[in-house]
């Protein structure tokens, strides 16, 4: 054979061959053969199209395959492809609807797809309708009437309301409106031998409440796991208040001995300043003795007369001192 035939034989074939896989890249045979054994009606331009919409007809397919197997007959393609394009997840969304309608639960496509697009797991949901979960709180501190302090830790066992979940509040809250129930209810009781007697109460008292309104969840029951015993709050604030007490009372006795003090000490700079007022006004008594003897209003027999008076004052102010 001519090599050049043999040349243009070969590229015809790659370029057959290159055909054939572009045709059937668009053009799913395999996939369309499928859904007509599965009793889907679709056609072979109707996958082509999904390909120029950037949707993967195999993903379309499969649900519509699973749908129809499971009797949900209202799946339409235009709707599963509306989801996907939306950003949804279709394989998730038909998963639920089908475990929902094998178990009995309400939902419709509609609600499913919004779910779906709210960020949350639909089917995760559907199962947890069929199959309750149990979540375990933190530790809840509380105080009772009597001061001591307990330790609890609750399960709490919860359901998904379909039909909440959309705009309802998840695990966090549940959990959050528990503890706080939990708080309130030992905190009611007028001693912890009380609550240790009967957890019970707490679960009844916090159950009947409704803390799952405006949830995503329908609480079923509330068990109280663990309960123990923590510190004593009403000694140790009462220790504080003490404590307290006594440094306001140091604190006023030094403020009343500062007082005391500092009047002491005005007093004395008084009595300082009356004695230098005494010795100043004796200093003037010579000046004045001198000024009489010169105007002759004070003669010598007076002066010897007052230091007779003088020493005879001393004389009785020590005899008395004796």
């Amino acid at each position: 054979m001519n090599p050049d035939n043999i040349y243009l034989v070969a590229g015809a074939a790659v370029a057959v061959l290159v055909l054939l896989v572009a045709f059937f890249h668009y053009v799913p045979f395999v996939l369309w053969l499928s859904a007509k054994v599965s009793g889907v009606q679709i056609s072979l331009l109707q996958l082509f199209l999904m390909r120029i919409r950037n949707v993967p007809p195999s993903v379309i397919v499969q649900a519509m395959i699973e749908a129809h197997k499971a009797g949900l007959e209202n799946i339409t393609r235009d709707s599963l492809e509306a989801h996907y394009l939306a950003g949804g997840n279709v394989e998730r969304v038909v998963h639920a609807l089908v475990s929902a309608s094998k178990a009995n639960i309400e939902l419709t496509f509609q609600m499913a797809t919004a779910i779906d697009l709210a960020g949350r797991d639909v089917f995760e949901a559907v199962q947890m309708s069929v199959n309750p979960k149990v979540i375990d709180t933190p530790h809840v501190t509380a105080v009772a009437k009597d001061g001591i302090q307990l330790i609890a830790i609750a399960r709490v066992t919860v359901r998904a309301n379909i039909k909440r979940l959309v705009g309802g509040a998840g695990e966090d809250t549940v959990l959050a409106r528990v503890g706080e129930g939990i708080v309130s209810s030992i905190g009611s009781s007028e001693n912890h031998k009380a609550v240790l007697e009967n957890p019970d109460s707490i679960s009844k008292l916090v159950l009947s409440k409704g803390l799952d309104a405006g949830t995503a969840f329908e609480i079923l029951s509330i068990d109280i796991a663990d309960i123990d015993i923590g510190k004593n709050i009403g000694a140790a604030l009462q220790i504080d208040q003490a404590n307290a007490d006594k440094n306001i009372a140091q604190a006023k006795a030094e403020e009343r001995r500062a007082m005391a003090v500092a009047l002491e000490q005005e007093n004395k700079a008084r009595a300082q300043e009356a004695r230098a007022h005494v010795i100043e006004a004796e200093a003037e008594v010579p000046k004045a003795m001198a000024e009489a003897f010169r105007t002759g209003n004070l003669g010598i027999m007076d002066y010897y007369r007052m230091k007779n008076i003088q020493a005879d004052t001393a004389m009785r102010d020590n005899i008395a001192k004796e």
